[in-house]
């Protein structure tokens, strides 16, 4: 009977780390198209709650200083819905973070064809061969989308300060600040692991006679 390795999920953690750690540049590459698609998607979520803040006010000054920054606010409206356009460059954004992502693990897999087929030979379960991967775009995920959500919501707080002035400030809704930076959070790390579910499968269903014979 073959002999099989199971690791406890501490182990696989720290290997996940030391694999991230050894790979940084490759590693930083992917968190920081995560870190760019999770900021403008906090940006423009934290946005929206600014205005409609704004509008909520019933401060006719403010209405028409939205006017005047581009919104397009409708005749006795007290919030604002975004864009269609502006929806789908969002979406956009999100589909090429995917992408981007699902490359580079596919990249690391090449790299890594004969550490892979190491560890299976050794008895690794093809299960532990997926947690791997996913532990790491799991910590990736997690450093890129908080990064991502924090420069979104500094990125919008400079551009209404800029616009509208430091009276902005009486007006901030922190708490929809909050939530929309949480569910930009939560997506980015939703797109993390989506993308490397494919490449990580990859890697699990490897043969390990193959895997060493390459010359990775």
């Amino acid at each position: 009977m073959r002999h099989l390795v199971v690791l406890p999920w501490k182990q696989s953690f720290w290997m996940s780390y030391k694999s991230i750690k050894a790979r940084f540049f490759r590693s930083l590459v992917t968190t920081l198209t995560l870190v760019l698609a999770v900021s403008f998607l906090t940006f423009s979520q934290v946005n929206i709650n600014i205005a409609d803040a704004m509008l909520a006010s019933g401060n006719p000054d403010l209405r028409q200083s939205l006017s005047h920054a581009g919104y397009d606010v409708p005749q006795n409206a007290t919030s604002l819905a975004t864009s269609p356009k502006q929806r789908w460059i969002v979406i956009l954004s999100l589909l090429v973070c995917v992408v981007g992502i699902i490359n580079a693990q596919l990249m690391s897999v090449t790299e890594r064809f004969r550490e892979i087929g190491t560890m299976k030979c050794l008895g690794a379960l093809d299960r532990f061969i997926v947690r791997m991967f996913v532990m790491e775009a799991a910590m990736q995920g997690f450093a890129g989308s908080i990064s991502g959500a924090l420069f979104g919501v500094i990125a919008a707080l400079l551009g209404a300060l800029l616009r509208f002035g430091a009276e902005i400030f009486s007006f901030i809704p922190w708490q929809a600040m909050l939530f929309s930076s949480v569910v930009a959070t939560i997506t980015g790390i939703g797109l993390s692991l989506l993308g490397v579910l494919y490449p990580a499968i990859i890697a699990a269903k490897m043969q390990p006679v193959e895997a060493m014979r390459t010359n990775q």
